[in-house]
């Protein structure tokens, strides 16, 4: 254990080396901000490569400017090979009793666990630091299994967390951190290159290229073939694949069996289902409901799956120029739900609202169309909400040049100003 806590000193700041914390993303640290004190754990969710790990560092960098000892705190980043070694709680547990031992710790310990699903059985440790009456704990940890990190979490530590979700860069952040202002070249820039933070690093298009495919392969490797023993690699890959095309289109998953069958690629419904349900675990998709409207409920047939983040789609699957009104469909819907709205494809007759958001008592309708400069475009996406009777905020974005402003009530933007 001693080699590995020499180790862990390397990624630690007891002895007040300098935080690398990246480019500040406030959307999420403010948040998380406002919870520090308490015996909550705070869990911190998102893809892999999201910047997850710069979110805990920004955090650790705040608990230091405001006071807390150095050596009171305990990062450990299980993604580094570095440590291997911890494979279980037991390990977990020697590791922390031989930090508090060596710096011999006083008072409060805040404890940091990045990517704690490759501990097994992580929740026994942090469910004892948690509650622990003789030594006091504050637990931040980071996964990148929802289901691990949800469900789970339910079940052994009965509410006793608060969880966020973090994305990968939205377009406000991108202009910041390129330094570049917010307008229609920037945004269709945006779309094209996506909002992983390391693409930003990458000087080719090769290279952004070769950087997705391995991600994309560990993800799918490493958080649903290993962890759910999946058999059939291939079938997992034209799934993702159909997803990947098929971003902001209405389909069941009978749908889905009808075209791989099409295809020649043998399957079945319950085999299908739960290959969708692993991948939106992993975070590289979501799924959108349907809801009624005028009924007030949620519609159990087709439903809409939307990227984590466009540039894998870009890169990974048909051109840019395919379907770009998809593409900023998805980016809007990644813009909301970054923000804590509740997405839902609004059905109303045969009419479709592409959004309804909803938060706590406020709820938006917005309509998404590539251009509205034709009069009969005009005519649909305001239509459409004209239709709905209430009076909720009803918003158009699109990619034309200008705003046309308000129209009976309801608001267009253009999409960089969102």
């Amino acid at each position: 254990m001693l080699e590995t806590f020499k180790k862990l000193k390397k990624y630690n700041f007891w002895g007040g080396e300098k935080i690398s914390t990246g480019f500040e993303r406030k959307i999420y640290t403010e948040k998380i901000k406002e919870f520090i004190g308490n015996k909550l754990i705070k869990v911190i969710l998102g893809q892999r490569r999201v910047g997850k790990s710069f979110v805990m560092r920004q955090l650790i960098r705040t608990l230091i400017t405001d006071g807390i000892n150095p050596k009171n705190i305990f990062y450990l980043n299980k993604e580094l090979v570095d440590f291997d070694e911890i494979k279980n709680y037991k390990d977990l547990n020697e590791l922390l009793g031989f930090y508090k031992k060596a710096l011999k710790v006083k008072g409060k310990i805040f404890v940091f666990l990045d990517e704690v699903q490759e501990i097994e059985g992580w929740e026994k440790t942090v469910n004892s630091l948690s509650q622990d009456h003789k030594q006091k704990y504050e637990v931040f940890i980071s996964g990148s299994n929802s289901k691990m990190l949800s469900s789970e979490l339910a079940t052994y530590l009965s509410g006793r967390y608060v969880d966020f979700v973090v994305w990968p860069f939205l377009f406000e952040e991108y202009a910041q951190f390129r330094k570049i202002p917010k307008n229609k070249e920037s945004y269709l820039e945006y779309l094209k290159t996506g909002g992983l933070p390391e693409l930003f690093n990458l000087p080719s298009e090769e290279m952004k290229n070769h950087y997705l495919s391995s991600l994309k392969n560990t993800i799918l490797l490493k958080d649903v073939i290993w962890r759910h023993k999946i058999k059939d690699a291939q079938l997992l890959e034209d799934l993702f694949k159909f997803l990947t095309d098929n971003i902001g289109n209405l389909f069941s998953i009978n749908n889905i069996v009808q075209f791989l069958i099409s295809q020649k690629i043998k399957t079945n419904h319950e085999t299908i289902s739960n290959y969708l349900s692993y991948i939106l675990q992993s975070y590289l998709f979501h799924e959108v409901e349907r809801f009624d409207i005028k009924g007030k409920n949620i519609l159990a047939t087709s439903k809409k799956y939307y990227l984590n983040d466009l540039s894998f789609r870009n890169y990974l699957s048909s051109s840019f120029d395919y379907g770009l009104g998809k593409h900023l469909e998805n980016a809007v819907y990644l813009h909301f739900m970054a923000r804590g709205w509740q997405v839902f494809v609004g059905s109303l007759g045969k009419s479709e609202i592409d959004f309804v958001l909803e938060k706590g008592q406020e709820k938006k309708y917005v309509q998404v169309a590539y251009t509205i400069n034709e009069k009969k475009v005009v005519l649909r996406e305001f239509g459409n909400l004209e239709k709905i009777d209430d009076n909720y905020e009803k918003i158009v974005i699109s990619l034309d040049d200008v705003s046309l402003g308000m129209r009976g009530g309801i608001k267009h933007f253009c999409a960089w100003e969102l």
